[in-house]
């Protein structure tokens, strides 16, 4: 069982930025393949970034270049930095694990374990 915490979600305005946090438990945390997604009012989750242990990462065409993810394997924690926000951004942020395989993917079945997930608002 993997328990995923979040932290860092607030509001700002549109051109801020935020970090996020997610906290893992597990001892095998370095090979987890840890993602972020997101869900708006009235729309589907969907893919932000993941990030495995290489360490690999993979964005959405949305956040690219402007969102980046990053591990602490010694911390058990993965970061989602977020520059120029959008307030299309504005969405409940998720943190997910996959342990059985190191492949990322864009799919949120893929990923058994999930956090509560932090608000993100972002004012225009």
């Amino acid at each position: 069982q993997v328990q995923l915490v979040e932290s860092g979600g607030g509001l700002v305005q549109a051109g801020d930025s935020l970090r996020l946090s997610c906290a893992a438990s597990g001892r095998t945390f370095s090979t987890y393949v840890m993602g972020w997604f997101r869900q708006a009012p009235g729309k589907e989750r969907e893919f932000v970034a993941a990030i495995i242990r290489s360490p690999t990462t993979y964005y959405a065409d949305s956040v690219k270049g402007r969102f980046t993810i990053s591990r602490d394997n010694a911390e058990n924690t993965v970061y989602l930095q977020m520059n120029s926000l959008k307030a299309e951004d504005t969405a409940v942020y998720y943190c997910a694990a996959r342990i059985d395989r190191p492949v990322i993917t864009v799919t949120p079945s893929a990923y058994p374990y999930w956090g509560q997930g932090t608000q993100v608002t972002v004012s225009s």
